[in-house]
């Protein structure tokens, strides 16, 4: 049977990342689970919450000092053991009821990489904010890399491992988000989205995302766009330059 890693990055979750285990570990998917949570430094009590539940983690990594999103999910993805991994944020914006939905593609056969895209599905609860951001983005990734892509923002990305170990992921923060694509993009993968329902939180209840981070996500898209093809190695071995290069086989 095939196997699915879950990587969860964490930073200050301690409210919702029981809910997250839990709601992980009921589901019925027609793969094993391998839960990996990331303790990205954590100030609140959220270590103490992620012991309490050790049954419902298969491998917890501890980062001392908050590194940001994208240096969790690299630890995370690096850990893995599945044939398939997932990002799954643990703010409770998105469901890992959607996981059937999103593995079905990959399952199937139809596709190596899966996103799970909110503006696929009608929903009046995004914030126009993150609307516009996100659609500014988005068009900006369909234009740079001539995907036809609704959400490249979203956190559910879902792919083969095999993938990952194609990549050279550099950022740390949440520029990760742009960089993944940016460079699945650039290697030829077509990435297949799938709708899933979207449960906003706003900055006062802890959301982290910021304008600053829009301006970042487009100076890595344009960056990785345009970086030279000497950056592409055959044998995988490739020069550490900014958070664009990209590696293949």
């Amino acid at each position: 049977m095939k196997k699915l890693s879950v990587v969860i990055p964490i930073y200050n979750e301690a409210a919702t990342i029981t809910l997250i285990l839990q709601k992980i570990g009921a589901l019925d998917l027609p793969v094993v689970k391998e839960v990996i949570a990331v303790n990205d430094g954590s100030t609140d009590d959220t270590q103490e919450v992620l012991e309490r539940h050790r049954n419902l983690v298969d491998q917890l990594v501890v980062i001392p000092k908050n590194r940001g999103k994208g240096w969790a999910v690299r630890m995370g993805l690096g850990r893995a053991t599945g044939d398939y991994a997932i990002i799954q944020d643990a703010d409770l914006e998105l469901d890992p009821g959607e996981y059937s939905a999103l593995l079905a593609p990959l399952l199937k056969g139809k596709a190596q990489v899966v996103y799970g895209s909110r503006f696929l599905k009608a929903s009046r609860s995004i914030p126009w904010q993150i609307r516009v951001a996100n659609r500014v983005l988005t068009f900006l990734t369909n234009l740079l890399y001539r995907s036809r892509l609704t959400d490249m923002e979203t956190a559910y990305k879902l792919f083969d491992r095999s993938i990952f170990e194609r990549i050279k992921l550099d950022s740390t923060g949440f520029d990760f988000e742009p960089e993944i694509t940016a460079k699945l993009l650039r290697l030829g993968y077509r990435i297949h989205e799938v709708p899933v329902s979207y449960l906003p939180r706003s900055r006062a209840s802890g959301k982290k995302i910021g304008w600053k981070d829009g301006i970042e996500a487009v100076e890595t898209l344009i960056r990785c766009r345009f970086s030279p093809r000497g950056l592409f190695s055959v044998s995988g071995d490739i020069e550490r330059v900014r958070p664009c290069a990209v590696s293949q086989e």
